[in-house]
């Protein structure tokens, strides 16, 4: 029996009206995905990991550099002994001021470099890496938004049957206080009633701050608060998953879980830091070539053993090309202990690609038995809600030949609305199951949401 048929028999015979419903989950996904402020940043985070690989390819490139100085050069010049024939004047020896300016090109072209080509091999893992995070947080959002979604149905649903409840026992309430007064029951039928009534007004004041709380979790994701939402109608089915084996479920966690390839990355990524730090002291090579132009201006004038005389303006270009060789012989330690810094890491990130490996693991087989023991749950507590049903009937006649006392029939209806709630659980639990399996394997997208979404209609 469908979820809303079972709500609107109920409700429609007590005079409670069920909402229309206007928000499904597709729209609420689709809602999610340009508001939720956790997905907004890991798409930033993606966008950011793209950049890496442009980055590790540069390092392999070659670099210019300009440069530019303007110095102001104030100089004293004595000399003392000065052998014949030479002067002091022929010696120019005295005080020049002069400006120095100069501009230069420099290219450096790396010829050998391994950690540079490490650096390389790493972006392409951590761009790589970056996909599986911002995929991983897709399917992260599709299960955040239904488990949210289903959870406002929770809420509506306990809401709308405390409701119902409530007025079906200030009925035996209202019956109970009537047969006393004409002397066909008890004081206690009454108390009974009454007792019951007033923790279904209790519960009822929960169940209503829960809705308010479900739903402001729900408007964090969208940043918008339908007034409606679309539950469970007759397009809800249970599908037992296919292929109908857990270990091939597994098997393909093994292969296609997001999680587990981010693992994965990390303890690649572990290794290549690893082989980056043992060529600390690699010797490094490259190609260099620069072209310079300088030129000195004089300012003001000379004084030159009691003679005057002023500097000339000189213009100077230069180009060089070579290749430079640089070999690190020492660093105080650093280079080993970043090289042990880097083996440490790396047998962090083996031992955590196995706990990755042992999780994914037990994920999937959790929403595997979610799905299949989901829907066994179903449907008997299916034919547990035509139990009770039978049950109340059979008690409400019975209390009025005088075999069933009021209690029997509280207990009875009591056990009516509670196997209607496990119900409604069981159904979203199953319907969230089904999208955690999918996300356990890897497969899960937005057409295995537009399914789960057909259920509402």
């Amino acid at each position: 029996m469908k979820h809303t048929k079972l709500l609107l028999v109920v409700l429609s015979t007590l005079g409670v009206s069920l909402p229309v419903a206007a928000a499904d989950l597709l729209e609420t996904y689709h809602a999610a995905q340009g508001q939720d402020s956790v997905f907004a940043a890991a798409r930033a985070v993606h966008q950011a990991g793209q950049e890496k690989l442009t980055q590790g390819r540069s390092l392999m490139l070659p670099s210019v550099n300009l440069t530019a100085n303007s110095t102001y050069n104030n100089t004293d010049t004595q000399y003392s002994n000065v052998p014949a024939p030479l002067t002091p004047q022929l010696l120019r020896q005295g005080t020049s001021t002069y400006m120095n300016n100069g501009v230069a090109v420099t290219l450096v072209q790396p010829l050998f470099r391994q950690n540079n080509w490490l650096v390389y091999t790493e972006s392409e893992l951590q761009v790589a890496q970056a996909d599986a995070q911002f995929k991983n947080a897709e399917q992260d959002l599709i299960v955040r938004v239904a488990q949210a979604y289903f959870d406002v149905l929770t809420a509506q649903d306990g809401v709308s049957l405390s409701e119902a409840q409530k007025i079906a026992i200030s009925e035996q309430l209202a019956q109970a206080k009537r047969n006393f007064e004409v002397g066909s029951a008890t004081i206690t039928d009454t108390h009974e009633a009454q007792a019951r009534y007033d923790l279904i007004l209790a519960q009822e004041i929960a169940a209503q701050s829960n809705l308010e709380i479900k739903r402001r979790t729900l408007q964090q994701l969208t940043n918008t608060m339908p007034s409606k939402f679309q539950p469970l109608g007759n397009g809800f089915k249970l599908e037992a998953p296919q292929p109908a084996d857990v270990e091939k479920w597994v098997e393909q966690a093994q292969q296609g879980n997001l999680q587990l390839a981010i693992a994965q990355a990390n303890a690649e990524l572990a290794e290549q830091e690893v082989a980056r730090n043992r060529g600390g002291h690699y010797p490094t090579l490259d190609l260099v070539a620069s072209v310079g132009k300088s030129t000195i201006t004089p300012v003001g004038s000379g004084t030159f053993a009691n003679s005057t005389n002023t500097a000339l303006n000189t213009d100077a270009t230069s180009t060089t090309v070579g290749v430079q060789l640089n070999v690190p012989l020492f660093q105080g330690g650093a280079t080993q202990s970043k090289w042990r810094e880097a083996e440490a890491n790396r047998d962090r990130a083996k031992d955590e690609l196995e706990s990755a490996r042992r999780n994914v693991d037990l994920q999937t087989r959790q929403a595997y038995l979610g799905v299949v023991n989901g829907i066994a749950q179903v449907n008997a507590l299916q034919q547990a809600l035509t139990s009770s049903e039978s049950l109340l009937e059979a008690s409400k006649l019975g209390q009025e030949v005088g075999v069933r006392t009021n209690l029997d029939v509280l207990n009875a209806q009591q056990q009516l609305f509670s196997t209607r709630r496990d119900l409604y659980q069981a159904e979203y639990n199953y319907l969230i199951s089904r999208l955690r399996l999918r996300a356990a394997s890897g497969t899960l997208a937005e057409d295995e949401l537009t399914l789960v979404n057909q259920a509402l209609y």
